[in-house]
């Protein structure tokens, strides 16, 4: 059975990404058995990014023979899972409330949201209608990091310093539109469970220095100085190992897109709910920080 897939949000170019993955035969890591059938375009007036885009996905999208459809709940109505790839965050929990009633699978792309308060409404709408909800930067199933993580284990990691590069966006607040990536693969490195986090901001470089409730450290370096490659430093108890976050053939979207399938197929998410939401509370106690230069703890970060 083919597995019908519906678009929400074509204005990010993670569309064409996943629809080439999914739709070409002869694509180095095509995914079989799922189609893209129904797809919204949406797009973000104020959005320069999200709105001159929309036109030519929508476009991509119908070549590849999905229906272009005029409300979001029309595709959910018609399909077996969901990608809401909408690229501005702020238009999530919208797009969600709109297909919740409708859908049992939905991948929502980065960031998941911009505030605590609409990750908790989106939160508390899966539960209302048992959807199955995952949401990630596909930094963190980046095929170096996972290889790391499989040859050495999680259990002696004492900290880990992430590095990435980290341009602003004015719709998407401060760490919410680059800083996830970092910040994905600091949490697929040491879980849930941080408590504080300060940011050392000038105008082209930040340094988030966060601490975890059993005294485990990590760090960000976000640059805006043109350096664009990710990269990560694990620590361990007897040594410490660099990865190339960019180094291995696999493209980290090809690996995202296995895990959204699996998730899809399976109604299990790999990545659970309560720790997307503590990662949105992290990125909000991040701004705060790099605004103020004082220490921030992550319950006194989600009151918005």
């Amino acid at each position: 059975m083919t597995l019908k897939i519906g678009m929400i949000g074509l204005d990010t170019s993670h569309v064409s990404i996943f629809a080439k993955m999914l739709h070409d035969k002869s694509h180095p890591y095509h995914v079989p058995g799922a189609r893209v059938t129904a797809a919204f375009p949406g797009g973000s007036p104020d959005f320069e990014l999200s709105i001159n885009r929309v036109e030519g996905y929508t476009k991509e999208l119908a070549a590849w023979g999905a229906e272009i459809l005029e409300r979001p709940e029309d595709v959910a109505k018609q399909v077996d899972a969901i990608m809401l790839e909408a690229v501005d965050g702020r238009s999530h929990l919208a797009l969600f409330r709109s297909i919740a009633p409708y859908c049992k699978q939905v991948f929502i792309d980065k960031p998941f949201a911009v505030s605590s308060k609409d990750a908790r409404e989106i939160a508390e709408l899966a539960e209302q209608y048992q959807v199955t909800v995952m949401s990630c930067s596909s930094l963190r199933y980046a095929q170096g990091l996972q290889d790391e993580l499989a040859r050495g284990g999680v259990d002696d990691i004492i900290g880990v310093d992430c590095a990435g590069p980290l341009p602003l966006q004015p719709t998407q607040p401060g760490f919410f539109w680059y800083g996830i990536h970092a910040a994905e693969m600091l949490y697929r490195v040491l879980g849930t469970g941080c408590v504080s986090v300060h940011v050392a901001a000038t105008e082209l470089h930040e340094v988030l220095t966060a601490v975890w409730n059993d005294g485990r450290i990590g760090t960000i370096r976000g640059n805006r100085a043109g350096n664009d490659r990710f990269g990560l430093t694990v620590h361990r108890a007897e040594a410490s190992s660099f990865v190339d976050i960019m180094e291995h053939p696999k493209p980290y979207y090809a690996s995202l897109l296995d895990q959204i399938m699996k998730m899809f197929t399976t109604g299990v998410s790999d990545v659970p709910l309560s720790e997307t939401l503590e990662i949105v509370r992290f990125l909000e106690a991040a701004n705060a920080s790099r605004e103020t230069g004082e220490n921030v703890r992550l319950d006194d970060s989600d009151r918005t």
